[in-house]
């Protein structure tokens, strides 16, 4: 088949993508594993392969994303239950002084994002920021937003979150690397998430009713379900927290390291490739958490595996989808409609980290799903980066641009639209105007520090 069919039908399977999640609400699932099978056939892939490639996707993909995603909502559930995210909250303002309470909330934010998704994470810190926003007499909006950017920047491009793993997966990205790029880009984006936030609201924005209602009740009634549930138990230390969360990061950069600097057949090599697995080092991180945080808490075992179990549920859905998007990059690529890509890419001279960012973007902004963007926009370029030459840090880098480009353009079609305006009062009009001009920033900051770590390196 010609090239310029190849990328018809690759263009095609992308515009029906996006067609049947937005126009016609088909779950993101379903939809990629039917315009998988389409592609299968419209590009002539023999029948008796096609199943057999697609379970090759689902099992190539998942084979680490399943147990990273799983232990990594485990290990953000038990720290959402015990508390722990009051405790970095308050320690970081303590720290700061009260004057510099959006700083603070902002970089426990960032911490907090590390393990806990996104939206979780976001109405966790809800009653926190509406506790500090109330003493303070301002809008929520003044607190939340710099707080909400910042965890989107670090759920798309920091492990173990679905997008960014999987699309590693599919491009054999070094896990390692993208979490040191990830987290040294995101510390300076949360001092501009600070600033841009600060600079958008300089105009005040009304409240919607409801969120008045719920704001002006914050705290006087038992609608403060946090507060009164938690108030008979011991918060967790700050310092148990931070260990739950650096110590799984400390494994996976010992490793990193090892594989840079010492040579192949070290046996200390090998040791630390062991121990900084990013499997290993969230299984860690789980143990740590079931002792320290049963221990503080007085949880037994039948409560501690409970609230394991209770993360597994939402984690399915995400690993399923992330699954469905394994099976459609390897279609794309054994069907030859990633190779007439790669070529065509090549033949445009333009770079291949550019493209990265700007496809990644396009799918975001059109669909909403930051994972599926980013999983999508992986499977098209798998070919270009595995045949360009690339050094396990430039592929890390061209996996970090597309996290970076799932970041921006977030609106309506966003479920995180919704999450930030619903809680912090905002219409519409004023999520576009704040929102989704605070995510554009950041991702397209992210982007310029990756584009110029790449110019470095290169």
């Amino acid at each position: 088949m010609s090239t310029i069919a190849l990328l018809g039908i690759g263009a095609g399977s992308i515009a029906l993508l996006l067609l049947l999640i937005i126009r016609w609400q088909v779950h993101a699932f379903v939809a990629m594993m039917l315009v998988s099978f389409l592609v299968a056939f419209a590009t002539g892939m023999p029948i008796g392969d096609i199943i057999s490639t697609l379970i090759a996707g689902m099992g190539g993909t998942l084979g680490s994303v399943a147990i990273l995603v799983a232990l990594g909502s485990m290990l953000g559930r038990m720290i959402e239950v015990s508390g722990g995210a009051a405790s970095l909250a308050n320690r970081f303002t303590q720290l700061l002084g009260p004057t510099r309470v959006p700083m603070a909330l902002t970089a426990a934010a960032l911490v907090l994002a590390i393990p806990v998704f996104f939206d979780v994470g976001f109405i966790i810190l809800v009653p926190i920021v509406y506790g500090f926003c109330k003493a303070a007499g301002v809008n929520p909006v003044k607190f939340g937003l710099p707080v909400a950017g910042i965890m989107l920047a670090a759920h798309v491009v920091v492990p173990p979150h679905p997008g960014i793993v999987g699309g590693a997966a599919i491009v054999k990205a070094d896990i390692g690397w993208i979490t040191l790029i990830g987290l040294a880009i995101c510390i300076p984006l949360a001092a501009l998430s600070q600033y841009v936030a600060g600079w958008l609201n300089r105009k005040g924005y009304p409240m919607l009713p409801a969120t008045a209602e719920q704001f002006a009740a914050f705290g006087t009634t038992a609608a403060d379900g946090a507060a009164v549930s938690g108030s008979s138990r011991r918060t967790p230390g700050v310092g148990t927290i931070m260990a739950l969360i650096l110590v799984p990061l400390a494994l996976i950069m010992a490793g990193t390291t090892g594989a840079t600097l010492l040579p192949k057949g070290d046996g200390l090599r090998a040791v630390l490739g062991f121990i900084g697995s990013p499997i290993f080092a969230l299984m860690v991180a789980v143990g740590l958490a079931m002792f320290l945080l049963g221990r503080s808490q007085g949880w037994n075992r039948e409560r501690t595996n409970a609230i394991m179990e209770s993360a597994l549920p939402p984690a399915a859905t995400v690993i399923l989808v992330t699954g469905a998007g394994g099976v459609f990059a390897k279609v794309l690529t054994a069907s030859g409609i990633g190779a007439a890509l790669s070529q065509s890419l090549t033949a445009t001279s333009l770079p291949l980290i550019l493209l990265a960012f700007v496809i990644s973007l396009a799918l975001r902004a059109a669909q909403g799903s930051a994972t599926v963007a980013i999983i999508t926009t992986c499977g098209l370029l798998a070919d270009a980066m595995a045949g360009g030459g690339y050094s396990p840090l430039q592929v890390a880098l061209l996996t970090v641009a597309i996290g970076f480009g799932s970041l921006g353009l977030s609106h309506v079609n966003d479920s995180g639209f919704w999450i930030v305006t619903r809680y912090l009062g905002l219409s519409v009009g004023d999520g576009l105007r704040t929102w989704t001009v605070l995510t554009t920033v950041l991702g397209l900051a992210g982007f310029a520090l990756t584009a110029l770590i790449w110019a470095l390196v290169a």
